[in-house]
């Protein structure tokens, strides 16, 4: 029998905060929990059926959106032919730090940035590193701030920027170390820290955002599609955004769209009430960077998606659900977008009690759906096992398999805004 995968991504961003990549971390289903509890996601190596499986069943590429995804790969996986069905315009190749680089290995990493492979070195700790020896063979070093002291990793930074290497600090958990290794020269960054990304948003609240909360409130009470439009009209800043994504590829239409009650009608008010729920996020007047770069965009709107996709599939003859989990799901982080306690926010807002006990105390199949998507993003396996076995035949693969259907849907409603790269085009479109 195959081994069941989980999959999860790890954001990589520039020294805006703004996402640029993920490196992709992998996991074995099958292994012990009390095990799987102590190594992380990134416990299983990318091999042959890791590489097929997330490419065909999981839809991996489409869950990158237009980002580049980082694989760790050992020397058999380098050495194998199988590498090679990772698109080279889409994957970048991470050489273990456990890996020796000899002649034929060279010759072979030779080879496969002739035919367009981004190689990195992975998990480099001191100069002393005999990786080193082959800088020539790398596009992209990532020093880990975690194992070398301050001034070693600075200094390594020093001597490897000099050679013109794309520098990418990792097991960055602090703003401290953020600022630091940004003043330092590193050009990509990752680590929990950016994984929290309540924690990396400092920006002020969106303007619109008050507005959209009372948009979104309305359309919780099933309006008619003309007071849905009265209240965009009444906002600019909303009915922009609004147009922008009834008129993106991402609808299918082919004539341009100006009037909101005909944006409305030819979608519905069921993905008019998704789009608000994520715009809810969006900075309306393009000061917070597009809405596909920001992290916290991007694990809102995954959130909110595989809660509707597990309620799909755990209740199928109640739609109401559904919408409900996604609403629960968007709701979840607006304590970090507003910076105030969840409770005080959410006390103001005309909720449906199964909605209001899901927020406040995971209650309820809602509260059910919402410890899920924790567990998941804790990758915290003993815990989601328990959860899956009170949801009937939804077990951890179909979890795995709904989640990267899920960032693929939010990369698809949020990357609507063409590429605005910079600085230095988004270190070479993260490499």
């Amino acid at each position: 029998m195959s081994e069941e995968i989980l999959l999860g991504r790890q954001p990589i961003v520039d020294a805006r905060g703004s996402l640029v990549a993920f490196e992709l971390l992998f996991r074995s289903v099958e292994r012990p929990a009390p095990e799987a509890a102590r190594g992380g996601l990134d416990d299983l190596q990318a091999s042959y059926q890791v590489i097929a499986r997330s490419l065909a069943d999981l839809g991996l590429t489409a869950s990158l959106g237009r980002f580049k995804g980082y694989v760790n790969a050992d020397r058999s996986l380098l050495m194998s032919e199988v590498v090679e069905i990772l698109p080279p315009e889409r994957f970048v190749l991470e050489i273990l730090e456990t890996t020796a680089i000899d002649l034929p290995l060279r010759e072979r990493i030779v080879e496969l940035r002739a035919r367009g492979y981004r190689i990195a070195l992975d998990d480099v700790c001191d100069a002393t590193d005999p990786r080193l020896d082959f800088l020539d063979l790398v596009d992209i070093v990532k020093i880990d701030l975690r194992s070398p002291g301050v001034p070693q990793w600075k200094a390594l930074a020093r001597r490897l920027g000099s050679k013109g290497k794309v520098l990418l600090a990792e097991k960055v958990e602090t703003d401290d170390e953020f600022r630091e290794a940004t003043a330092a020269g590193f050009d990509l960054f990752q680590g929990y820290f950016f994984a929290r990304p309540q924690l990396l948003r400092s920006r002020r609240v969106p303007s619109s955002a008050p507005q959209m909360l009372r948009l979104i409130t309305l359309l919780e009470q099933d309006p008619d599609i003309d007071a849905v439009a009265r209240e965009m009209r009444r906002h600019p800043a909303l009915a922009k955004p609004m147009l922008q994504q009834v008129n993106s590829s991402a609808t299918g239409l082919r004539r341009q769209v100006d009037s909101i009650g005909t944006a409305i009608a030819l979608v519905g008010l069921r993905q008019v009430r998704r789009w608000a729920q994520l715009l809810l996020y969006a900075d309306g007047e393009g000061k917070g960077g597009p809405m596909h770069a920001d992290p916290l965009v991007q694990q809102v709107g995954l959130r909110a998606r595989l809660m509707e996709l597990l309620a799909e599939r755990w209740h199928p003859g109640e739609p109401r659900l559904g919408e409900q989990a996604f609403l629960v799901g968007m709701l979840s982080k607006i304590d970090v977008l507003f910076g105030l306690p969840l409770p005080d926010l959410i006390g103001k807002l005309p909720l449906a009690p199964g909605v209001r006990d899901a927020l406040l105390d995971r209650a309820g199949p809602l509260g059910h759906l919402l410890s899920v998507c924790e567990a998941r993003e804790r990758a915290d396996l003993p815990a989601l096992e328990a959860l899956c076995r009170d949801m009937g035949d939804i077990d951890l693969a179909q979890t795995a398999l709904l989640e990267t259907q899920a960032a693929a849907w939010t990369m698809a409603q949020t990357d609507t805004q063409p590429a605005q790269e910079s600085p230095r085009q988004a270190v070479r479109a993260a490499a």
